[in-house]
């Protein structure tokens, strides 16, 4: 092997340990005609960012965030974990006078000293670490976590919002910066009042096009292009500035230009409560939403298909006795570059279930959500539950408690065991670990059996046993108030805790074929 191809893998494999962005791995050893293996080892990464959003602009909000990163094998640099507050920018519909000026702004942002943290966490892994605020002038925060504290770290940012638009529980998962995010469920109708959250970690601006689908397509949004995300700050866009057309549900797409932000759809209903409406997982053919509520009595369907290429979807439910196709939707058509929302009432009949869309016939890739109502008449509240990941390697829940947090796990391919450990409280406790089996095709509501010391919040990490089948998993947190079934649903993707790099300098020699 050259020298050039061994500087270019030891770059990329440092990159990779540091952001937890970059995976290296050799070709398939199938396809080498030399017989050399090239399994990959996985190393923690280094460094991870986190982005959180602004959480609200009423001044009765009381927000929570809650930080933890699990125990992970092969760290050893001590690091820590942090968020500071980003700049909150002024609508982005206002700022195209601000963008001809020069960029004395932007140099003065990259150059700025960093804000004292909300939040810090010092404590050893393995114990969450919680911090309050009030009001409607919380900014968003910018996270940074290195050395032992990066592999797996997750914020949770939970909002109360005791009266008015969008009141109730809002969470939402903090999310590493990206450059292209799809949120099908959004809505431009006069009943919401949604705000897609755009914030820059960088020193440098970003820009950015948003792009909003309706159910004949392409919606007109020309000031939704060129949107500029000054550095280290955070832009609400209103979605109903975008467009004049008023829609129940849309589809948003976030496209990053230059740079990278993170992103989240804050979706207020004047009488359903409101909550954060995260992104879908990339567009694929197959696609999970895990962990519908048992209790929910209307669950709405957005679905969206990217191109021109039209997709017709298998609807099914993964319950806990196996897979069943609801009534009356036992497939959508889903016409290409265009929103197709469906209705599947109370689908889950007072039992867990997760929504399993595959291909009828031929597979388009697809992106989708739902919003669930629980609750009845004047005492209703809504949430999201998007297309997610897989949990793959391992994934995390924080600020759960013992009454109010509800483990979702499905595995619609095939049986699955998995890891589920409870760790301390924020307030103390000891950690603890049990196995489960999910059978295949079904989805079930763990009740993970709490030790009777662990004190304040925990987290709830989930490990697969082995890769033979998919997991998906998500986490209800629920906070009743007055009547008002209130709550709120993540799910858990991959942490991303762990980057796959060759083991010898042998394995990468397929490298030079």
């Amino acid at each position: 092997m050259n020298r050039t191809t061994l500087s270019l893998i030891a770059g990329a494999t440092a990159l990779a340990a540091v952001t937890g962005f970059a995976v290296l791995t050799a070709p398939d050893p199938t396809a080498a005609d030399d017989g050399v293996a090239t399994a990959a080892a996985r190393l923690p990464v280094e460094r991870s960012s986190l982005l959180c959003p602004t959480p609200s602009s009423s001044d009765l909000a009381e927000t929570t965030y809650t930080s933890f990163t699990p125990v992970t094998k092969g760290t050893e640099s001590e690091g820590g974990a942090a968020l500071r507050p980003a700049t909150t920018g002024q609508p982005a519909e206002e700022d195209t006078e601000e963008s001809e000026k020069d960029d004395g702004g932007e140099k003065a942002a990259a150059s700025a000293k960093p804000e004292k943290p909300v939040l810090e966490h010092k404590k050893e892994p393995g114990t969450p670490v919680t911090a309050d605020t009030s009001g409607g002038e919380a900014p968003a925060l910018l996270g940074t976590a290195e050395g032992r504290f990066a592999p797996g770290w997750t914020v949770q940012q939970t909002t109360e919002v005791a009266v008015g638009t969008g009141r109730g529980l809002q969470g939402v998962t903090c999310t590493a910066p990206d450059t292209e995010f799809w949120f099908p469920g959004a809505s431009t109708s006069t009943e919401r009042t949604d705000y897609v959250h755009l914030t820059n970690p960088d020193g440098s601006a970003a820009v950015v096009d948003i792009e909003v689908y309706g159910k004949d397509g392409a919606l007109e949004t020309e000031v939704g292009e060129g949107i500029t995300v000054k550095p280290h700050s955070s832009e609400p866009v209103l979605l109903s500035t975008l467009t004049d057309e008023e829609q129940t549900d849309v589809t948003v797409h976030v496209v990053v230009r230059s740079g990278r932000v993170g992103a989240a759809v804050q979706a207020l209903d004047n009488s359903l409560g409101g909550d954060w409406l995260a992104a879908s997982a990339d567009p694929a053919g197959s696609l999970v939403l895990p962990g519908i509520p048992k209790d929910a009595t209307a669950v709405r369907l957005a679905v969206f298909t990217p191109g021109n290429v039209d997709a017709d979807l298998k609807v099914q439910l993964a319950s806990p006795s196996g897979l069943i196709t609801p009534a009356g939707n036992e497939t959508v058509h889903v016409k290409g570059g265009m929103t197709t929302a469906v209705d599947l009432g109370d689908v889950t009949r007072g039992e867990a279930g997760s929504l399993v869309l595959t291909p009828t016939d031929r597979s388009v890739p697809v992106v989708a959500a739902v919003r669930v109502l629980r609750g009845k008449g004047d005492n209703q509240e809504s949430a999201f539950v998007p297309a997610a990941r897989e949990v793959g390697l391992r994934a995390t829940s924080v600020d759960n408690t013992a009454k109010g947090s509800t483990l979702a796990v499905t595995a619609p391919e095939g049986a699955a065991k998995v890891r589920v450990t409870v760790s301390a409280g924020s307030e103390g406790g000891t950690p603890a670990t049990e196995t489960y089996t999910i059978k295949a095709g079904t989805t079930q509501n763990i009740e993970v059996p709490v030790p009777d010391d662990v004190e304040g919040t925990y987290a709830l990490t989930v490990e697969p046993e082995s890769d033979d089948a998919p997991v998906y998993a998500s986490r209800t947190l629920t906070a009743p108030d007055d009547g008002v079934p209130a709550f709120t649903v993540q799910t858990l993707p991959d942490d991303r805790g762990m980057v796959a790099v060759p083991r010898t300098e042998e394995d990468l020699s397929v490298l030079q074929k």
